[in-house]
């Protein structure tokens, strides 16, 4: 059973910048399609950025992201630490959202998933809430 656990979320002024967290537990992280979504009150879940995975450490993974974010957030991961992590800076108050990481397996090497029905575990969300 993989098990994700989300971290880093917190109040901050339009301009800044949080680093979410996602540690996964449970299974073999590295061949997991990895996504960020988040949700904001009265919103439906909507997908922020995803990151596909590799066979070998050297191969180039594949990222994507949603329009609004593009150029302000960048997903990353760490196969070692078993972490995916979304660096978010500029923050704007219409990000004010819980961000929840996900995981996909199996996943297709490359490919990256931008639907919540594409992925089976999902963490708890951490929020992040952005003031103006």
């Amino acid at each position: 059973q993989v098990q994700l656990v989300e971290s880093g979320g917190g109040l901050v002024q339009a301009g800044g910048s949080l680093r979410l967290s996602c540690k996964a537990s449970g299974g073999t992280f590295s061949r997991y399609a990895m996504g960020w979504f988040r949700q904001a009150p009265g919103k439906e879940r909507a997908f922020v950025a995803a990151i596909s995975w590799a066979p070998l450490a050297w191969n180039t993974v594949s990222t994507r992201y949603a329009d609004s974010v593009k150029g302000r957030f960048t997903i990353s991961r760490d196969n070692a630490k078993n972490t995916v992590s979304l660096e978010t800076n500029s923050l704007k108050p219409e990000d004010t959202a819980v961000y929840y990481c996900a995981a996909r397996f199996p996943a297709s090497t490359g490919t990256v998933y931008l639907r919540t029905n594409e992925y089976g575990y999902w963490g708890q969300g951490t929020q992040v809430t952005v003031s103006s």
